[in-house]
């Protein structure tokens, strides 16, 4: 199996575990606030990656001086991301959600692709384009009107590839393990910090109802989606990796029509469409000419 190929696959793995994402934090946001959200479910998931570190002496990483100015970077760019996404989560739908964050792939390819140097073969451009545009049938709304929670999410997008990009450097220095560790360490006392600060106190009532999303937030959503994530950075392209986030929208729809019974419109059913024909082509291989002597 080639390195490509993996990617691609944790990249599938990944966007059926993140399109609970929405779901599970609304939930949560609705008894507890977005930062106490946040702040909880960092509190969470830092036992498992300390666990992790602990269970495969990942600790020495940090020892790597070379790897200090990504690995702060990606924290600063990741927490500062989440923090704008669980704020905008709370004016807006799971489904909205979702498919907002996709745009961080228009972002990707004007990035790195138009303005940068990362290349992308034409059938993958053709497939990221035809995503691009199934996202944007699912997301315009009938009255062309955003509510402050779209566009917060938004500015969120926008930030997703520079996190990326960070992330994607610190891996070359770190494992996924002790880069995400050590992102959630350097956040968890600044998120909990702003949610004491600026949300009202929360009762135990409150925490012991919210409890179980939370804990999925932390270890499934914030642990072991973030691995398979870093891993597929690795392995893939940024834009890439961006444009098959078009998957998670139509499982979020799905699975908020199931869960919280958010009715889908016809418009967005039909959106799925060109999503799922451009993930195929886009997780095509390419077969590679040979040249004879």
């Amino acid at each position: 199996m080639t390195k490509e190929r993996e990617g691609e696959l944790l990249m599938i793995g990944l966007s059926i575990l993140e399109s609970w994402f929405p779901i599970l934090s609304i939930v949560a946001i609705s008894h507890i606030g977005a930062l106490h959200t946040y702040a909880f479910s960092l509190f969470i998931s830092l036992f498992f990656f300390l666990i992790l570190m602990l269970k495969k002496n990942l600790f020495a990483e940090l020892k790597n001086r070379d790897a200090y100015k990504d690995l702060l970077l990606t924290s600063f760019w990741i927490t500062t991301l989440f923090a704008l996404v669980f704020i905008g989560m709370q004016f807006t739908t799971a489904g909205n959600m979702s498919v907002i964050i996709f745009t961080q792939l228009f972002f990707s390819y004007l990035y790195f692709n138009l303005f940068g140097k990362e290349k992308i073969d034409f059938l993958h451009s053709v497939g990221a384009f035809i995503m691009g545009i199934g996202a944007i049938v699912i997301l315009i709304p009938d009255d062309l009107t955003f509510n402050k929670g779209d566009l917060i999410i938004l500015v969120a997008a926008a930030i997703a590839p520079v996190a990326n990009f960070y992330s994607k450097r610190a891996r070359g220095h770190c494992s996924s393990i002790t880069i995400l560790g050590f992102r959630t360490i350097i956040a968890l006392p600044i998120i909990a910090l702003l949610a004491w600060i600026i949300e009202p106190e929360i009762s135990l009532e409150a925490l012991e109802k919210v409890l179980p999303y939370v804990a999925l937030i932390g270890l499934v959503i914030f642990g072991f989606s973030k691995i398979l994530w870093m891993e597929a950075l690795h392995r893939i392209s940024i834009t890439k990796v961006s444009a098959m986030i078009a998957l998670v929208p139509p499982m979020t729809l799905f699975f908020a029509y199931l869960y919280l019974d958010e009715q889908p419109e016809l418009r967005q059913i039909l959106g799925i469409i060109p999503v799922l024909i451009g993930g195929y082509l886009l997780t095509k291989p390419i077969k590679v000419k040979e040249i004879s002597s």
